[in-house]
């Protein structure tokens, strides 16, 4: 039978148009205002604090739809962002330590649409609001840094070598200085270095009375440096930004050396700068066990060692000399130890923090070794009118606040090497924070923040509906002229065309992509493309009419020829799309997506949707004539 569709071909229809529909339904019910509570360093919130919480709310009077407890933490929806300020306000001042509040939005679709695993599309900065940051990371620091780890390496690998050396030390200008006793000292010196540290380039200098060896980091390690300090550095910032409680933060790397950060959604951008600012750096140190605690706290610190406390205020006797650092360690994950049954976190080091690893546990086997957090925080200083302090040039003064604490303090039992392990932690929950902590919590190299922008929720709301407009608008003009031109057939399409747009928000919604404001450009021109091959079809199916077809034959030429230009138009065009996605950048490939979305999409509702709706009115019958 001649333009008949089968039952499979309904049933795929359906299988599409069905839960596409479905995943699209959270949408339409927008986002409450809310706040999130998370427990500190990334800790776990239980049914205590949860009671805590709620009757924090309840004695203020605070007005709330729901609070619930989460895996994330607790959730609090309100009505009115002045509520969610108020309440946020009041929480922050009665709450005890343990909790890290942040503003957020909430989807308002209902439970059941989000236990089913429909959720709604995120939406990106210039639509939803927030901040925008742009950081620089210091790689001048990071170098800095990793030429004070290679002098006390050079001093070791000499000494080892039995090579006699006046002194080794940083240039100012750059590179380390390597003074010699000796010509034959240097020759030899030289020889070690290259051997035992590839690291480093080094050469000769003779300056007339002695040795002198300059050695600076070869341009491979440069290179290795900074790339390490800046994927470092969006791992830490994307850990840290978690804290917010954003959804969809945007942490990405910019060129070589800097960073972008942006938090839609974010409305405490105080905050979030705060956080964001932080430089942190992680320390292995040893722990002084010849000289007595109780006397250094008397006052009487042993030469070299020094007075740290930990997190819980206890204090505990350092050496000042600094093993390695957080920068050598390139992964950390807390599990739990199959024998004693307790949290361990396993650390694996990279080959320099390797070797000074094997060589100091080897040594001290039955002592202690420390981890030290070290954390810089800047803030701008003010004078007795609470206004930022300037100095002649107009720059605003910081105070750098130096905060150092130790995390844990195991006995080493065994010689270490590149992987070992952390004990005697107290919990499974102080194992992932200490393992956050060593993975990503410390910076590699300083950051500085060198551009801010925020957009309100003000602007955000109108970028929202003239984006939205725009598409309704457009949507609407397509709908009449389909429907004054092409009559019966023009309905068809716009039934496609509706089923289009749905089907493209399903699809971000169940990939969980990022709508922006390109994004909503991408649509709109998808609208006016999807109904091209609709056109194609209707003008084929009416110049066969003109031909003298039958309509039934006019309907089935008119499908099967235009098919072969649809395909190809939208083929090249698709290609276009995926060459933007590659190369171009956020705004471009948010463009790029909802584009080949919308086109393989509008393929489907157009040639077979459409067909469909064709046949059932017209196939199998007996017709005259066509509305088209």
């Amino acid at each position: 039978m001649r333009n008949h569709t089968p039952w499979w071909k309904w049933l795929i229809i359906a299988v599409v148009i069905v839960p596409g529909a479905f995943y699209a339904l959270p949408n339409i019910f927008g986002d409450d205002p809310g706040i999130q509570l998370r427990g500190v360093r990334g800790g776990t919130l239980g049914a205590e604090q949860f009671q805590e919480v709620q009757t924090v709310l309840d004695e203020a009077s605070l007005a709330y739809d729901s609070v619930s407890l989460e895996d994330s933490g607790i959730r609090v929806r309100f009505r009115t962002t002045d509520e969610q300020l108020q309440a946020r306000d009041i929480l922050e001042a009665r709450l005890p330590a343990g909790f890290t509040i942040a503003l957020t939005l909430l989807p308002a679709a209902p439970q059941w649409l989000s236990n089913a695993g429909a959720l709604p599309m995120y939406l990106g900065l210039d639509l939803r609001g927030g901040v925008h940051f742009l950081l620089e990371v210091d790689m001048a620091t990071a170098q800095r840094r990793a030429e004070d780890r290679y002098v006390a390496d050079l001093r070791a690998t000499l000494r080892e070598a039995k090579i006699r050396y006046r002194g080794i030390a940083r240039d100012g200008g750059g590179g380390i200085k390597i003074t010699l006793r000796s010509a034959d000292a240097a020759e030899e010196a030289l020889k070690t270095i290259r051997k035992e540290l590839p690291g480093l380039v080094a050469t000769a200098e003779d300056t007339g009375s002695d040795e002198v060896l300059s050695a600076s980091l070869a341009e491979t390690e440069i290179d290795q440096l900074f790339k390490f300090a800046l994927e470092q550095n969006v791992t830490a910032l994307r850990n840290r930004v978690d804290e917010l409680g954003v959804a969809e933060p945007v942490v990405q790397r910019q060129g070589d050396r800097r960073i972008v950060v942006q938090l839609p959604g974010v409305q405490d951008t105080a905050r979030a700068k705060r956080i964001l600012g932080r430089t942190a750096t992680l320390e292995m140190m040893m722990v002084d066990e010849e000289h007595s605690l109780e006397a250094a706290l008397g006052g009487k610190v042993p030469p070299g060692s020094k007075i740290y406390r930990f997190r819980d205020d206890r204090p505990i006797l350092l050496e000042k000399r600094v093993i390695y650092s957080g920068e050598n360690i390139v992964d950390a994950a807390a599990s739990i130890d199959t024998q004693s049954g307790g949290p361990i976190v396993s650390i694996t080091l990279d080959a320099i923090g390797a070797r000074i690893n094997q060589k100091i546990t080897g040594k001290n086997i039955g002592k202690r070794m420390a981890v030290l957090y070290i954390e810089n925080r800047s803030t701008i200083r003010t004078d007795a009118d609470g206004l930022p302090i300037k100095d002649d040039q107009g720059r605003v003064l910081r105070t750098q606040q130096r905060i150092e604490e130790v995390i844990t303090a195991p006995v080493i039992r065994d010689q270490l090497g590149k992987r070992f392990q952390i004990e005697g932690l107290d919990s499974v929950n102080e194992a992932r924070d200490l393992a956050l902590m060593l993975r990503a919590g410390a910076l590699a190299a300083p950051v500085e923040i060198i551009e801010e922008r925020t957009v309100g929720p003000s602007l955000g709301q109108a970028n929202i509906d003239q984006g939205f407009r725009s598409v309704l608008v457009g949507f609407i003009l397509v709908l009449i002229f389909m429907m004054i031109y092409y009559r019966v057939f023009g309905v068809f399409a716009n039934v496609a065309l509706a089923l289009n747009l749905v089907l493209i928000v399903a699809v971000l919604s169940m990939l969980q992509a990022t709508l922006t404001l390109p994004g909503v450009a991408g649509i709109v021109l998808t609208v006016g493309m999807a109904v091209d091959a609709n056109v194609l079809i209707f003008e084929r199916i009416r110049e066969e009419i003109q031909n003298g077809s039958t309509p039934q034959a006019s309907i089935h030429t008119g499908y099967e020829r235009a098919l072969s230009t649809i395909v190809d138009a939208n083929i090249t065009t698709l290609i276009a799309a995926i060459v933007l996605f590659n190369f171009g950048t956020g705004p471009i490939k948010g463009f790029a997506v909802t584009l080949s979305i919308g086109i393989i999409t509008s393929m489907f509702t157009a040639i077979v949707v459409t067909r469909a709706l064709v046949n059932y009115l017209y196939g199998g019958k007996r017709v005259k004539s066509l509305a088209i």
